[in-house]
């Protein structure tokens, strides 16, 4: 199957040829409706991956390919979504940013947009709060209205750096939980970074685990959502992934 897009030993850096790299040599492959997770500890430049992903940051060596084309650029087609709440404009309401959204990309205008912005409200679990504005939400609501936002634009690819690391357990099961729903309904092609073991296992068809700074792809792993013992090996996935890295940095570098 042609990959949707494909890194080919891609490295990233900041601060030109002598600056800090922040990820190096990194190669995968992401199929359609895939669920690909980059899990590996803070610095090892899993948010600089999905910017270069997304067309924010250009490679230092390497290519990111879209089909055939490099990727030069941003796109609709590939939408980040980031850990900060505050990423949706505050003078606008929910529906505001939305419909802004869809209009300013050219995917639908006027009572259109509204159209569709009012659907994904409903289908993100924000129905009857179109009127509202950011600062009156929840951070929990604010990240689903930019996931709103971002599924609104039916995007080939959305892609999420850590969106639910700044909520509460109960609020970040339960997005989670909204999260593989909504994939399971529309098959979209989902790209994740996460630090947590346990929510790359739960998210994740394929893991991709990250050495520490720079960032290197160090094992894959397929993932069927649960914590599954391997015949084979006798070892969890979440064993198996731990004794990778645990390998790179030691026992208690990396918290799940």
């Amino acid at each position: 199957m042609e990959p949707l897009i494909e890194a080919r030993q891609l490295t990233l850096r900041y601060g030109g040829s002598q600056g800090r790299t922040a990820a190096e040599e990194i190669s995968f492959r992401v199929l359609a409706s895939d669920r690909l997770v980059l899990l590996g500890p803070s610095g090892c430049g899993k948010s600089s991956i999905l910017k270069a992903l997304a067309g924010f940051l250009a490679p230092a060596s390497g290519s990111i390919l879209s089909g055939s084309r490099p990727v030069d650029g941003p796109s609709p087609d590939r939408i980040l979504v980031f850990q900060e709440s505050e990423q949706l404009f505050p003078w606008k309401t929910v529906r505001g940013n939305i419909v802004f959204a869809l209009e300013a990309s050219g995917r639908s205008q006027g009572e259109q947009a509204r159209r569709a912005a009012d659907h994904w409200l409903e289908k993100t679990g924000l129905a009857g709060f179109g009127d509202a504005y950011p600062h009156t939400l929840s951070i929990g609501m604010r990240q689903r209205a930019a996931v709103a936002r971002a599924l609104a634009l039916r995007p080939g690819m959305l892609i999420m750096d850590e969106p639910f690391a700044a909520l509460d357990a109960f609020t970040r099961e339960r997005l989670q939980k909204e999260l593989l729903s909504l994939w399971g309904e529309l098959r979209f092609t989902l790209v994740f970074v996460t630090h947590s073991i346990e929510e790359a296992i739960l998210l994740g068809n394929r893991i991709l685990v990250l050495s520490r700074h720079p960032g290197r792809v160090r094992a894959e792993f397929t993932s069927s959502g649960s914590d599954a013992v391997d015949p084979s090996t006798g070892r969890s996935l979440s064993a198996s992934i731990r004794q990778i890295i645990d390998g790179e940095m030691g026992a208690a570098a990396i918290h799940a």
